[in-house]
This record gives structure tokens, C-alpha cells and sequence, in this order.
């Protein structure tokens, strides 16, 4: 069901061009459980035909994600944990899923904006608990961007390489998300180990 609606917006969206790619990513970047893929990789193929300019695609595509991620952060800022889990519902958000992401921002920090952008189920949410701790907005817009810029590219870069091929830009894209994976195991480390030395230093 989820598929065939998105396959609806897209069908009456799509022509609205750059338009319509900065409201998809909006829309894929709230609670709308609406996958990217179906969005810009079809982007970047359009842009090997020459029908769309690559890096208008690519600009556009992030400023969608990261409107999309403020319309999260504010909703959770001002409306709080209670208003999330009474209409999250209708949008798969359970107690049990906003618990899992609280935990996830808990843990690696700020960063987490930027890392969860790049994990496939966490990526679209990961604005709500930032909301909830009031992370500082020009920080939270900064990580998001580029977080959702790296997968953004990723996708228009497939589309634009690969074209129509399915077989290959399915194979392409489960290792690209575990490259994703990998860069946020990596990254989330040097944090980490360059925070602890930070703290050592200024205690010393």
C-alpha cells in the first residue's frame, strides 16, 4: 500500500520538476514513510538524458531533506514527547521506536544527526529526539545537510550512472548503504575518541 501511494505522488508530483523533487524530500524526510530512492535516482537518470541539471538536483534534493528535518525538529521542540506518540501512531512511530532513537541521540551525541542520515529506518526520525533536546538549530541544520548530502549524492550518482538498469541499481545500492553503515561506525568512533581527549586535556 505504501509503495503504491508513493508511486502516486511521485507519478503527480514528479512533473513538477525541481518543484517536485524538493517537495518528495519534504515529504521523505517527515514522518511520511516515503523512501529517497524512488525519487533521486530517477533524478540523476533524468539529468544523463539531459533533462535536469545535476547539481540544481543534488542543492535541491538536500534543501528538501533538511526542510523536511526542521519541520521534525520544531514539532518536537514545541509540541513535545506526548504529542509525538499520540499522532506518531498513524505515521508507524510507537513508544518503543522513539525510545530507540532518544537512546541513539543519548549516545553518540550531536553527530547523531548527521550519522543517523545515513542508516536506513532511523534516517527520516533521527530530528525528533534533536527536537526533544533542543539542539542548537544552526548545528542541527549544519549536520543535517550533510548527512542527507552524502546520501542525496549517492542516489543521483547512481541514477545517473546506472540509468534504468534495476538489477544493477539494486546491487549498487545495497553496497552503498553499507558503505554508509561502515562510514558511520567510523566516524562515530573518531568522535568519540576525540571528545574523551578533549575532556582529558581540559581537565588536565
Amino acid at each position: 500500500m505504501i509503495h503504491e501511494i508513493a508511486n502516486t505522488i511521485v507519478t503527480y508530483i514528479g512533473d513538477m520538476g525541481y518543484l517536485g523533487i524538493f517537495l518528495l524530500m519534504f515529504l521523505e524526510s517527515t514522518f511520511f514513510p516515503f523512501p529517497s530512492e524512488i525519487i533521486m535516482i530517477p533524478a540523476g537518470y533524468l539529468a544523463y538524458q539531459g533533462e535536469m541539471n545535476l547539481y540544481l538536483i543534488i542543492l535541491i534534493g538536500i534543501l528538501g531533506s533538511v526542510a523536511g528535518a526542521l519541520l521534525n525538529y520544531y514539532l518536537a521542540m514545541v509540541f513535545g514527547r506526548k504529542f509525538i506518540l499520540k499522532y506518531g501512531k498513524y505515521f508507524f512511530i510507537k513508544e518503543e521506536t522513539l525510545q530507540k532513537l532518544d537512546t541513539f541521540f543519548i549516545k553518540h551525541g550531536e553527530i547523531s544527526t548527521f550519522t543517523g542520515r545515513l542508516i536506513p529506518g532511523i534516517r527520516q526520525l533521527i530530528s525528533l529526539p534533536a527536537g526533544l533536546a533542543r539542539m542548537h538549530i544552526a548545528k542541527f541544520s549544519f549536520y543535517t545537510a550533510i548527512g542527507a548530502g552524502i546520501w542525496v549524492i549517492v542516489l543521483v550518482l547512481l541514477g545517473y550512472l546506472v540509468g534504468s538498469n534495476e538489477t544493477l541499481i539494486s546491487e549498487y545500492l545495497r553496497s552503498a548503504t553499507l558503505i554508509a553503515l561502515v562510514c558511520v561506525v567510523l566516524i562515530t568512533v573518531f568522535y568519540i575518541v576525540r571528545n574523551r581527549r578533549r575532556k582529558e586535556i581540559l581537565e588536565n
